[in-house]
């Protein structure tokens, strides 16, 4: 008997995801239905991404901002693009590794007018920010809230590219990433000179990258990290203070959360974009 109880919870709860999916329930999703392992590598080769930017299909994630017919695209050839329908805004902000998404159910309100993206590379993780998403439109669907949030599973240390033009960007949200203590493994870490370039390819000129964790050690190396980036300047701490999206960072994460329960301290640091220095 005791052979086959992983197998029933198991069983449970892919029924209860799938019953949560097909009859459209407006309850909220409960993470213990959704299990998965505290960490994912990133370093798999994973098939999650698109090609490129132009392929990407963000229409199914946002439907309430699809363009008219009238303003889409009724070019007939073998390019599967054509056949893509475009959005009336583009995405403007990502949340990067998102977690259960409580970052982006907190800001869906307080940013109206920009689309958000949660990145998750654990795939139950993901399942529940979208089934949690979900649940939340259909419990707002009169006053229409939470049509601006999404989630997808993605790797962003590889493919953050892949998703977004240059310059697309206004805000990522980098919140209490895997520390990867070990020497090793900082290689790992989601902040390092070749990813912040990555960052920077993406982000708008005056854009924020936003960062937070409870680990000082992981803080000091993600502000050298900026620091040493010609492309980024740290945002003076007068100004994270007045910034209402530091404020929620700050206290809607689920490991935030935590980190309160237990009356950890919590480090924050933030980097602005700057403009490219013209060519001679």
């Amino acid at each position: 008997m005791a052979s086959q109880a992983p197998s029933t919870k198991r069983k449970k709860r892919e029924e209860y995801r799938k019953a949560h999916k097909e009859d459209g329930l407006t309850e909220l999703p409960k993470k213990r239905f959704y299990r998965q392992r505290a960490h994912a590598n990133p370093f798999s080769d994973h098939q999650l991404d698109p090609a490129d930017p132009d392929s990407m299909d963000w229409a199914a994630h946002y439907p309430a901002y699809l363009a008219p017919e009238s303003e889409q695209s009724t070019t007939e050839n073998n390019d599967s693009r054509s056949a893509l329908r475009p959005l009336t805004r583009a995405v403007t902000v990502a949340d990067i590794g998102c977690g259960f998404g409580g970052l982006l159910v907190a800001l869906a309100p307080k940013l109206p007018n920009e689309l958000l993206i949660g990145m998750e590379i654990r795939t139950q993780v993901t399942e529940f920010v979208q089934d949690r998403i979900r649940a939340l439109r259909k419990q707002n669907a009169e006053d229409g809230l939470y049509q601006n949030i999404a989630c997808l599973r993605a790797n962003s240390m590889k493919f953050l590219p892949n998703f977004f033009k240059k310059a697309q960007l206004k805000k990522i949200f980098l919140c209490f990433p895997d520390p990867h203590f070990k020497a090793r493994k900082h290689k790992a870490r989601i902040v390092s000179l070749t990813l912040n370039s990555e960052y920077a390819f993406v982000m708008q000129p005056g854009g924020i990258v936003y960062t937070i964790t409870d680990v000082e050690d992981l803080h000091t190396w993600m502000v050298r990290h900026f620091d040493e980036h010609l492309s980024f300047e740290k945002v003076t701490k007068e100004e994270e203070a007045e910034d209402e999206c530091v404020k929620t960072m700050m206290v809607e994460t689920e490991e935030g959360k935590k980190v309160a329960r237990n009356k950890g301290e919590k480090f924050v640091a933030c980097f602005r974009r700057l403009e490219d220095p013209p060519w001679p």
